[in-house]
Formats: structure tokens, C-alpha cells, sequence
């Protein structure tokens, strides 16, 4: 048996960033040398590079916001409130925090729009496979089939008016890990802003978070890992501002035995993971919240109606590649919205 961590990606998660050679770039017109820190949170790596205002106290403050959001959304805290939530499944509402009641709102917003393609509560599912922690494993059908019927987003109950929420059936949970990185990486850009920083990166674990432009007053260039490399590489690069580029894809955590690989996204209504074959797909817009969402429902959407979905939302694309190494990219790019180029000759992009 063969698995592997989150926290062992690190900074190869999803993206690669092109932006080594400006990391010790001064800024000329500041005098200002940027500065990063990475921190292990929210289950993996988490680096803010700032490049035009690195006080210490800046840092600080964005990774203690975090911290509180991981303490009240991480199913694996048992004092947090998505725990609570979950415990209290078939007995009572919960009262939640501002925060976790809004991710949850908008988690039920996501699987709404993606036809339950992305629905939080999978986490019976996701425990039992356990795919990414020490107690990987194939669930046997029998369980699968009993765990089935406790998922369906349709069946949580959140008042906006007491912010309660609610699992009618004892066994149902949530999983916010699907979406709470890109609430946070927002959260963060928040407080930078704020602060008065301009120019920076964030990224947790792959879910990449632009704040203005580089030094140089260019754009961002962000490259897509190659989800045939282990670490490094990437098959295209954008050029982003004040944009958030996140990537889903088979490659990030998965699970061997006997030579048969099983992924951690899963599909709600099989139980196993998604069958299809796409190797990644990427959300670009502006507000890494729902980048980070719709990129597992895109997934597991598949090409065509994934395409579909992202073409009818204003400010949203998507890039997909499969396992022919072709690239299928949404509406924007063909009308050469966003800027992009090929980097590895071995990857083609094709009309769907």
C-alpha cells in the first residue's frame, strides 16, 4: 500500500510558480526587498511572498486568520465547529461563527450550480477512505453503500437568522476542505490590502491568490503544473492580476494497493473516486473562494458540461487537461482575455 501527504506537496500543489527570478527583485521605486514566510496550516504549506511592504507584523497577523479559520472549519480539530456540527448530526442545530456559516452558504451555492458535483457533505466518504492520512484505504462495498444515503447537500439546514447549522440524520458530516483554502487565501488578501501591501502572492497549497502586479508593473506570470511530473514543470503559463488560480486534479493525493491508484476526489453518487480522464483542471478568477470550489466540481463535472458551467458564470474560466496531454481552455482565452502561453511542447490545446 502506497499513499501520500498534503503537507508533503508543499509549494508543487497544483501550481508552479515562474516568479523565482523577481522573488529578491528589489522594488526601485521603494527600495523595499520582498519577503516570505511559509507556515504549516489548514493541512498543508502556506507561503505569502510580499513584495512591496514585508513588515513582520503584516505576516503575522495574516497567518493567526488562518489559524482561526482552520480551527473553526477542520473536521480533523474536534473542538472546532464544523466538528460540532457534525457530532451533532440527528440531535440539534449548532450555532456557528460568521465565518464558517458564510463558507458553508456559498459550498451550497457551488453544489447548486455543479448539479452536487462538489457537495461538503462527502465527508462520511472521505473518512473512510482516508486517502491522505495514515489510515488509507479501500473501503469495502457494503460500507460504501451504507455510507451513500447520508450524502446529499441537499439535506443540511443553516438559518441565516441564528447562523445554525443542521444535519437531520445521525452519521451525515461536512468537509469544508474543498473550499475553506480559498476563503482563507481572500481572508488573507483582506488583511494585505488593508495593511497597504500591493504587490504579493499567496499560496496555500496551491491555491494561488495574486494581489496587483510584479515590481516591473508586468503581470503575474503563473505557471500549470504538468500533472505528469512529480515536482516542477508546468504546460502553460498565465499572466494574472489581482487573480486567483486554483488547480484540482487526481495527482495531489491518492491511494496504491495492488498496483490500482484510487484518487481522493470522489464521486457523491458512486462512492469511489471520479472516473474520468482528466488529469487537472484550474479556475482563474477573482475571488479564490469559489475558484477553490469549483475547481473539484469542473473535475468532476468532466470537460463538456464542466465547460459549460464556467462559460454561463461572468469572470470565471477554466483550463482542463486529460491524459492525451491536450488542454481545453473556456471562452476568455479564445477571445485572448487572458494571456497565456504553451510551455511544454509536449501539451496541445484542442477545442472540445
Amino acid at each position: 500500500m502506497k499513499h501520500n501527504k498534503i503537507a508533503i506537496q508543499f509549494f508543487f500543489i497544483g501550481l508552479i510558480f515562474s516568479l523565482f527570478f523577481t522573488s529578491c527583485q528589489k522594488d526601485e521605486s521603494t527600495g523595499v526587498q520582498p519577503a516570505s514566510q511559509s507556515r504549516l496550516l489548514l493541512g498543508t504549506s502556506c507561503k505569502i511572498t510580499i513584495y512591496d511592504h514585508p513588515d513582520k507584523e503584516i505576516f503575522e497577523k495574516a497567518f493567526a486568520r488562518i489559524e482561526d479559520i482552520e480551527n473553526k472549519m477542520s473536521v480533523n480539530i474536534e473542538t472546532s465547529e464544523v466538528s460540532s456540527v457534525n457530532m451533532s448530526a440527528g440531535i440539534a442545530p449548532v450555532e456557528v461563527s460568521e465565518d464558517t456559516f458564510a463558507v458553508i452558504s456559498k459550498a451550497l451555492t457551488v453544489s447548486e450550480l455543479s448539479g452536487g458535483a462538489f457537495d461538503i457533505t462527502v465527508e462520511p466518504l472521505v473518512d473512510a477512505w482516508g486517502i491522505g492520512s495514515d489510515d488509507a484505504r479501500v473501503p469495502s462495498q457494503q460500507e460504501i453503500d451504507s455510507l451513500l444515503p447520508l450524502i446529499d447537500y441537499k439535506d443540511i439546514v443553516i438559518n441565516e437568522d441564528t447562523h445554525t447549522v443542521f444535519l437531520p440524520v445521525e452519521g451525515m458530516g461536512i468537509d469544508l476542505g474543498g473550499i475553506a483554502k480559498g476563503y482563507a487565501a481572500d481572508e488573507v488578501a483582506e488583511i494585505l490590502k488593508e495593511e497597504g501591501v500591493e504587490k504579493a502572492i499567496i499560496n496555500l497549497g496551491g491555491n494561488v491568490l495574486t494581489i496587483g502586479s510584479r515590481v516591473d508593473g508586468t503581470p503575474w506570470r503563473i505557471g500549470v503544473q504538468n500533472p505528469d511530473a512529480e515536482r516542477g514543470g508546468h504546460v502553460m503559463i498565465l499572466k494574472l492580476e489581482d487573480q486567483a488560480l486554483v488547480t484540482s486534479g487526481p495527482y495531489e493525493r491518492y491511494l496504491e494497493v495492488d498496483g490500482k491508484v484510487y484518487h481522493h476526489i470522489l464521486d457523491t453518487t458512486t462512492g469511489y473516486p471520479v472516473q474520468t480522464n482528466l488529469t487537472s483542471a484550474s479556475i482563474i478568477t477573482r475571488e479564490s473562494f469559489i475558484a477553490d470550489a469549483l475547481s473539484t466540481a469542473i473535475y468532476s463535472e468532466g470537460i463538456v458540461k464542466g465547460l459549460e458551467l464556467i462559460d454561463s458564470l461572468d469572470s470565471v474560466d477554466a483550463i482542463f487537461i486529460d491524459d492525451q496531454k491536450n488542454i481545453y481552455l473556456s471562452e476568455s482565452f479564445a477571445n485572448q482575455q487572458i494571456e497565456y502561453s504553451i510551455s511544454n511542447d509536449e501539451f496541445t490545446v484542442k477545442v472540445p
